[in-house]
C-alpha cells in the first residue's frame, strides 16, 4: 500500500461493545522504530481504537480516551514477510470473564501470551461502530504510520462476536490454515467486507458500506492467502544504499557503487519455473553492472556486500547487462545487450538442470525451453540443489523491477498478458509449456 489507504465515514451508531475484525495481511518490511497500523477508528490521537505492528514487531490492538482502556501487545515477533497472517480481533465487553472482553486470534489458534495487557471494563463502549468517527485501513487517525504490505478479504462484523473458523479452516491434507472465501457471517450495521483482488474498494457485504481510497491507487496483485508468489528477501540483503519496495518487487539504489545480491523468498530442487525482470533504469550504457538468473540456497545465503556478484559463485549464473553470460566468476559470450525497458525472462528447468533467457520474448541463443534434456541453447547448471531466483546490481542508480507473477512491474501493469498454461500468474511474455511461477501453487504442481 505505501502511503495509500482505505477510508470511510462511520454516520450511525452500531453496536460499540460487540463486534469482531478479520484480515489476511502479508508484510513487506522489518520494522525498525515505526509503528504501522492496519485498521483504526477514531476522530483524533485521543480517541481511537487502532490494531497494528508496532515498531518492535509485536502485534497489538487498543482502545484509547485519555487512558487505554483496553489493551492487547504480543510478546512474540511477527518478522516474516513472505507469509500470509490471518488476524482475527474478536471483542464483547458483556463478558463477565475479563480476559474474554478482548481476544486475538493468529492463524486460527488464540493468542495468550502478552507483554502488555488491559482489560476493558464489563460493558465498555469501544471507539469502533461510533457514529463520527471514521474508518481507516492502513493508516493511523493522526496521519502517520502508513501500513506498508499486503491486505485481502478485510471484514468487520458488527454487534457479533466471531470465532477464526467463520473466516478460515485448516487444510486436511496440509495442516496449514487457509482462507474461507465465502464465509457465512453477518455484518450489523456498520460492518463491511472488503476484498483485495482487484482495484474495487466496494462493501462485499449486503450493507454497501464502500471504501474511498486516498493518497493515490490501490495496486491489485495475484499475491493472496491462497497463493503466496515470491518477493525478494529482505532478510538476505547485502550493502546498504538502496530500498526494497512495491511490495518487495523493486529495488531503488540511492547509495555507493558496490555489487549488492538479491534473492527470492520463494526456491525449488525440481520443477519447472519463469519469472521476469524489467532493467527500470541503469548508470550507464556500457558494462555490466547488472546480473540477473539463478543461484542455489546455500550460495544466497553465504554471499557478502563484498562479494555480491551472484554469478561469482560456483553455483550462481546470470544473464549479464553486457549481453555475456557468468558463472564462477568467468564470463562468455551469450546474446545481446540488456538495454533499460528490457524485460528479461528467466525460465530454470531444474528436471533437466537447464537455464534459459529471453530478452523481450526472444530467448538468447536460439535457446528452447520445452526442449527438455537436450537443452537446445541452454545454460547447463548444476543438478541436486534448491535454486532460488536471484539478481545483483552494481551502480547506486540501478533500479529493477521483477514480475514473479503478481502481473505488475513496480505499479505499471503488464502491457499485455501472454499466455501461461499453468494458469499460475500473471506474465509479460508467453510462459513456456510445463513452466509455472514460484509460488506456493507453482511448488505444489
Amino acid at each position: 500500500m505505501a502511503n495509500t489507504y482505505l477510508s470511510r465515514s462511520v454516520s450511525t451508531n452500531g453496536n460499540r461493545q460487540k463486534f469482531t475484525i478479520s484480515l489476511w495481511v502479508k508484510k513487506s518490511e522489518i520494522l525498525s522504530g515505526t509503528t504501522k497500523y492496519l485498521f483504526t477508528q477514531g476522530s483524533d490521537s485521543a480517541n481511537n481504537f487502532a490494531l497494528y505492528f508496532d515498531s518492535n514487531n509485536t502485534l497489538g490492538f487498543w482502545d484509547y480516551g485519555s487512558a487505554y482502556n483496553g489493551r492487547l501487545v504480543t510478546n512474540r515477533l511477527f518478522r516474516d514477510v513472505n507469509a500470509w497472517f490471518h488476524i482475527v480481533v474478536r471483542v464483547d465487553t458483556t463478558l463477565a470473564t475479563a480476559d474474554d472482553r478482548m481476544r486475538l486470534y493468529i492463524n486460527g489458534v488464540q493468542e495468550t501470551d502478552f507483554g502488555t495487557r488491559v482489560n476493558p471494563s464489563q460493558n465498555y463502549n469501544t471507539h469502533v461502530n461510533q457514529s463520527g468517527n471514521a474508518v481507516h485501513l492502513g493508516w493511523y487517525t493522526t496521519g502517520s504510520g502508513y501500513f506498508n504490505g499486503l491486505m485481502s478479504h478485510v471484514h468487520l462484523c458488527d454487534g457479533y462476536s466471531y470465532a477464526p473458523t467463520e473466516f478460515g479452516e485448516t487444510d486436511s491434507t496440509t495442516g496449514e490454515w487457509k482462507i474461507k472465501t465465502e464465509p457465512s457471517v453477518s455484518y450489523g450495521t456498520n460492518g463491511f467486507w472488503w476484498l483485495k483482488d482487484n482495484t474495487n474498494t466496494t462493501d462485499n457485504s449486503p450493507n454497501s458500506n464502500t471504501f474511498t481510497v486516498a493518497n493515490g491507487t490501490l495496486t491489485p496483485t495475484k499475491d493472496c492467502p491462497s497463493n503466496v508468489f515470491a518477493t525478494i528477501n529482505v532478510l538476505g540483503r547485502q550493502a546498504a544504499g538502496y530500498t526494497i519496495e512495491n511490495g518487495n518487487l523493486s529495488t531503488n539504489g540511492n547509495g555507493s557503487n558496490v555489487w549488492r545480491g538479491l534473492y527470492g523468498t520463494i526456491g525449488a530442487s525440481s520443477g519447472k519455473f519463469y519469472y521476469e525482470f524489467k532493467l527500470n533504469t541503469t548508470y550507464s550504457n556500457s558494462g555490466n553492472s547488472i546480473e540477473v538468473g539463478v543461484a542455489d540456497a546455500e550460495t544466497m545465503i553465504q554471499i557478502t556486500s563484498s562479494n555480491g556478484r551472484i554469478a561469482n559463485a560456483a553455483r550462481g549464473y546470470a544473464y549479464e547487462q553486457g549481453g555475456t553470460k557468468r558463472n564462477n566468476g568467468t564470463s562468455t559470450t551469450y546474446g545481446n545487450r540488456i538495454n533499460v525497458g528490457d524485460i528479461v525472462g528467466v525460465a530454470v528447468d531444474l528436471d533437466n538442470s537447464k537455464l534459459y533467457f529471453h530478452r523481450n520474448g526472444t530467448y538468447e541463443n536460439s535457446g528452447d525451453p520445452t526442449s527438455g534434456s537436450t537443452g537446445t541453447g541452454a545454460i547447463s547448471i548444476a543438478s541436486g540443489y534448491t535454486y532460488l531466483p536471484a539478481f545483483s546490481t552494481y551502480y547506486s542508480a540501478d533500479d529493477i523491477q521483477l514480475n514473479f507473477g503478481n502481473g505488475y512491474f513496480g505499479t505499471t501493469a503488464v502491457s499485455s498478458a501472454g499466455t501461461n498454461a499453468s494458469g499460475i500468474g500473471i506474465f509479460e511474455y508467453d510462459v513456456p509449456t510445463g513452466y509455472t511461477a514460484f509460488s506456493t501453487n507453482g511448488l505444489n504442481e
